[in-house]
């Protein structure tokens, strides 16, 4: 492995971030070609490895696997700057446009673009969806893995992490009956003083603003209640950024009214528009969130506050998960038993990102929707006449540039943009 300078990972990992548009799928392919393929820092199975094991942890993939490289490469300072530089262009470029978001969006003109962007973060879904179903669905096992997942999740609301267990332990079971070996070598398992001391510190940095808010705002606050709320996210969604957004946006627009569910396809687009984590989207929700149910005098500055706790309280714990059970990695790549534990999670996320994709479907697609529940069922269901016919046009003219003519996102997303602008100015 080539031994980077500080100054070389700052360089490195800032390129990374400012080339991280499209999701989770895409951002993974930017760190695979500057990290793998041109600075040929880590091995192409030790690049799969990392990965499989951030699919397994709650949170963002993309920026455990930036944080998890940096880590191999400069252990702690590595995770730290390119952790932490991952995020930060997605930050500033969100709170820039929510800010001209509840200041704006009153005009026909701004309601027109994020009308049009809608439709068209339908088909970078998708194809995240099929990108990473060629790549992790190896065998009939694991496509049955992902149709579970998905019929657990649309069908019968299950839990994330009960979804995410149980292919777990399938996976387990399928090793033991194919006659996988538990371990191909002897591993050197870490030091649990270690273990204990980095767990111990970075569960205070992540849970330190609960007791913060607490104490100052009291229980019942906004600020307070979305501590609590985006620290459950960040332990409970596995599977990644579109995992995590499946459940905000279930979370947030049903329970807590933080906003709408148009609202959280605008935070989507957000996300996909500018660069850095997707579940940076997380943001917007929390921005005007506080904006609306504000614990201040000022609405902006309990936004501006919102924010950073939501920011806070979704990557803290991603730098404990990694900082914490990275050394393990290595042991664990020695287990073949729970590297088959690893891909049948990673093959449940498929039908994790299926479901999210409906949702998405469901709430731009169609005006009106409703909720059947009968014994164990539980999903919602379009009203057909409720079709619009202006979206639906849209998602097509997106489908046509990426699919028929391989366009890049700017071009997708500037395009559906503008024909929706259009759309809402001449219907006004």
């Amino acid at each position: 492995m080539e031994n980077l300078s500080l100054k070389q990972q700052f360089k490195l990992w800032t390129s990374v971030a400012l080339q991280s548009f499209g999701g989770p799928a895409g951002q993974i392919a930017v760190i695979h070609r500057l990290v793998v393929e041109e600075k040929k820092l880590i091995s192409e199975e030790k690049f799969l490895h990392a990965l499989n094991f951030c699919m397994l942890l709650p949170g963002p993939e993309a920026q455990q696997l930036a944080t998890y490289i940096g880590w191999l490469i400069h252990k702690t300072k590595g995770g730290l700057i390119a952790g932490l530089l991952f995020i930060l262009p997605g930050f500033l470029s969100i709170l820039t446009l929510s800010y001209f978001y509840v200041l704006f969006y009153h005009l026909a003109l701004v309601q027109g673009l994020f009308y049009g962007l809608k439709p068209a973060i339908l088909v970078f879904v998708t194809a995240a969806l099929f990108k990473i179903s060629q790549r992790v669905l190896k065998n009939t096992f694991h496509l049955f893995l992902a149709i579970g997942a998905f019929i657990a999740l649309f069908f019968f609301n299950l839990a994330f992490p009960v979804v995410v267990i149980f292919a777990g332990l399938s996976g387990i079971i399928y090793a033991r009956l194919s006659g996988v070996s538990s371990s191909t070598q002897p591993q050197q398992m870490p030091q649990l003083y270690q273990t204990f001391k980095t767990f111990s510190l970075w569960s205070f940095v992540w849970i330190f603003p609960i007791f913060l808010t607490h104490s100052i705002l009291g229980e019942k606050s906004t600020l307070h209640t979305m501590n609590i709320f985006f620290s459950k996210m960040s332990m409970l969604t596995f599977g990644g950024a579109y995992a995590a957004l499946s459940y905000v946006a279930q979370e947030a627009v049903a329970t807590y009214g933080w906003v709408s569910s148009g609202e959280m396809l605008d935070a989507l687009a957000m996300a996909e528009s500018t660069p850095g984590p997707l579940i940076q989207s997380v943001q917007f929700v929390g921005f005007l969130g506080a904006y609306r149910f504000h614990d201040f005098g000022s609405p902006m500055l309990s936004a501006f506050l919102a924010s950073i706790l939501v920011t806070w309280m979704t990557f803290a714990p991603c730098f404990l998960w990694i900082f914490t059970f990275a050394p393990y990695v290595e042991f664990i790549r020695g287990k073949k038993i729970f590297a088959e534990a690893l891909n049948a999670i990673t093959a449940s996320v498929v039908g994790v990102i299926l479901n999210l994709s409906l949702w998405f479907i469901l709430k731009t697609i169609f005006k009106n929707s409703h909720r059947l529940e009968f014994k164990y069922l539980s999903l919602d269901l379009p009203i057909l006449n409720s079709i619009d016919p202006w979206a639906v046009l849209i998602c097509l003219l997106a489908c046509v540039l990426r699919f028929r003519y391989n366009k890049n996102l700017f071009i997708i997303l500037g395009s559906s943009a503008l024909l929706g602008a259009l759309i809402q100015l001449f219907s006004h």
